[in-house]
């Protein structure tokens, strides 16, 4: 039974259909079939050149007939697999079951039929699928999204890099910044979080029922299985082979990815919520588009959705990213089944996040900086000069200068004229005290544009 998008349960598959697309094909259960027959072709292929009797060497004809089976995997083919699953119950042999029967009237992989899937438990196959999804995703989705947003806030701190702008601690006025160095340091953030998934190496074993090779050993007792089985994983396969393992390959190296994946994103849930709050002090105001509606009852509105929606995202992204990096590592003695259906959740955890990356994206494409809103609140805070002439005042040691400056300012609205007024009578060096009097809030932001534009 197809299932309309406007009635999919999940809205990635409906609603958002259109911005998750690219990861579907991916880590979709289609996905997840097309790397089973990868692998099962290459374990296969690669058996044939093990030097076995049984099994010459596959001709080339048989290999390019097997690896185009992977090239082209079809949708069609899919749903060849899930017939014949609906017999054996089982997907992985179904996944067997479709190879064999493509054999016939080659008589070349006829005769070798027997050698597919040879030795192998299904997690031996499942792991390695898994392993390659993730590759894939990570290398043609994920990171390129992820790219796009670190250039779109290093684009936009080089632009803001001059721009002056109150900060706010505790919510409270603060020492001044510039916006760029503000957006520098989410981009300075993101790199280092877009290393940290990058560097995670996908791992796999084919190592047999409980990972000793028992099944392989009792067929060719004198084969070196953990050199063959490393060569396919490594180098046919392009994974990072794992050699100590229970019936699954323990999935610490799924922990570590998913968990980068959350430090990311538990980024931009901060930077989303800043950028809210910037379009509510009217420091940055928002694109308008024809005919779009901010409220059904309020004309005049024109919400931040883009960054409401990304922290949503987010949120529904972490809370399955943290409950798979929790589970995946565990598994009673050599195996059970409850990582299964956990897997196969995968997509929905990466789609989440996609979808986050594509609501700030656009959000950010909305933003445009307000002068006039940033310079109206640097000229009501004369205030956070505070900080500056105490630390001048304690240079040349004169007497109590945080506890002048804090009876003068604190949760006092302070002007211009009363804080010039304060440093002229101050005890400084000429130029310290001419240094200071020129100061003004705007002006007072220390090293922040040269780090705005530092990479």
């Amino acid at each position: 039974m197809s299932v309309s998008p406007i009635s999919a349960l999940s809205p990635l598959d409906g609603r958002y259909a259109a911005k998750v697309a690219p990861l579907r094909p991916l880590l979709s259960e289609y996905g997840l079939m097309h790397r089973r027959v990868q692998v099962e072709v290459e374990w296969f292929i690669a058996l044939s050149d093990a030097g076995f009797a049984e099994f010459k060497p596959l001709g080339k004809a048989a290999r390019t007939t097997l690896r185009r089976r992977v090239a082209a995997f079809s949708e069609a083919d899919a749903e060849a697999i899930k017939a014949i699953e609906k017999t054996t119950n089982h997907d992985v042999k179904a996944v067997e079951y479709w190879l064999k029967a493509g054999f016939s009237g080659d008589a070349e992989l006829t005769a070798a039929a027997e050698f597919v899937h040879f030795a192998c438990t299904s997690e031996d196959i499942n792991n390695s699928s898994h392993a390659l999804m993730l590759q894939h995703a990570r290398a043609e989705v994920m990171l390129p999204a992820l790219d796009g947003l670190i250039t779109t806030l290093t684009d936009m701190a080089l632009a803001q890099a001059d721009v002056p702008m109150l900060s706010r601690t505790h919510g409270q006025t603060a020492s001044p910044t510039t916006l760029g160095k503000e957006v520098a340091n989410v981009a300075a953030r993101l790199r280092t979080a877009r290393q940290r998934i990058a560097a995670v190496p996908m791992r796999a074993k084919m190592n047999g029922a409980v990972g000793n090779y028992n099944a392989h050993l009792a067929a060719y007792p004198d084969f070196d299985w953990e050199a063959f089985s490393r060569k396919l994983i490594e180098k046919r396969l392009g994974l990072d082979f794992n050699a100590h393992t229970i019936q699954i390959e323990p999935h610490d190296y799924m922990a570590e990815l998913f968990d980068a994946f959350a430090r990311a994103n538990t980024i931009l849930v901060d930077w989303s919520r800043d950028v809210w709050s910037y379009v509510s002090l009217g420091y940055f105001k928002q694109k308008l588009k024809d005919g779009e509606i901010g409220s059904s009852t309020m004309p005049h509105k024109v919400n931040p959705i883009d960054f409401e929606n990304a922290e949503g995202n987010f949120g529904l992204a972490n809370a399955l990213l943290n409950h798979l990096s929790a589970k995946l590592p565990i598994s009673r003695l050599q195996r059970d089944l409850s990582d299964s259906t956990v897997l196969r959740n995968m997509g929905v955890a990466l789609g989440y996040t996609l979808l986050g990356y594509d609501s700030l994206q656009r959000g950010l494409g909305k933003l445009q900086v307000n002068p006039a809103a940033l310079a109206k609140d640097l000229e009501a805070s004369w205030e956070v000069l505070a900080e500056a002439v105490q630390t001048v005042m304690r240079r040349h040691g004169l007497p109590n200068p945080y506890e002048q400056l804090k009876a003068m300012t604190r949760g006092k609205p302070i002007t211009a004229a009363a804080m010039r007024k304060f440093i002229g009578k101050l005890d400084l060096p000429a130029s310290d005290k001419r240094r200071l009097l020129a100061l003004t809030p705007a002006s007072y932001t220390g090293k922040a544009a040269e780090l705005a534009r530092r990479d």
